[in-house]
């Protein structure tokens, strides 16, 4: 008998790569990092070694890759929620940013130990610090930026260098919320991180994020 050959679709270049970091992400998420090798990625993306080497130039290429998207999967589906509120008050839509972001999907066992299991190679450096310091600063950036409405609307528009300085100490607040609710989410109640994040950020910049929230 002839054997039976394994079929592989023809898609597009760009297809091909997201599947192999969505590969490189399924592995890291239910085996760890360490299983997340070259040969794995490959048979989970149904595509041979070889290809993966095509696209990226090594691991530590296919790693920084799987972490930006995972980060940037974060950030977008945070802001995601900006479609929703316009027309809303500038309070309003930063209190929604802040919960969004401490709810699932965004704040997830999951998401915490995919973010977590790269952390050992953000500290090497090279790529993958790079992407982090890439990622991190797209969400406070965009952090920044709502805080800035907010306080403008209040009638306390600030500097920059004080909106920097807002953005990263609200920013602090709300990783350290998510990583939380991420490692032990059976030890909250119900919205109450949200609550929390809201009345923090919301004392750290003289708002009331919580009213602003439920309007």
């Amino acid at each position: 008998m002839t054997p039976e050959r394994k079929i592989f679709r023809r898609i597009g270049p760009d297809l091909r790569r997201e599947a192999m970091i969505a590969a490189m992400l399924a592995i890291i998420a239910e085996e760890g990092i360490s299983a997340a090798t070259i040969r794995a990625v490959a048979a989970r993306a149904g595509v041979t070694p070889g290809l993966i080497g095509h696209y990226f130039d090594g691991k530590d290429a296919l790693l920084s890759a799987a972490y930006a998207q995972h980060m940037s999967d974060l950030t977008r589906a945070t802001c995601g929620q900006d479609a929703h509120t316009q027309g809303q008050s500038a309070a309003a839509r930063l209190a929604e940013f802040i919960a969004t972001g401490l709810r699932p999907p965004v704040a997830s066992t999951q998401a915490v130990t995919l973010w977590a299991g790269f952390l050992t190679y953000v500290q090497q450096g090279g790529r993958m610090r790079d992407t982090h310091a890439a990622t991190y600063a797209e969400f406070r950036d965009h952090l920044q930026g709502l805080i800035a409405d907010a306080l403008t609307e209040a009638g306390r528009p600030a500097a920059t260098a004080d909106l920097r300085r807002h953005a990263i100490a609200c920013n602090a607040v709300i990783d350290g919320l998510w990583l939380e609710g991420g490692l032990l989410p059976e030890a909250f109640g119900a919205d109450e991180l949200t609550q929390i994040g809201l009345g923090s950020v919301g004392a750290m910049l003289g708002l009331d994020l919580t009213a602003a929230h439920e309007k």
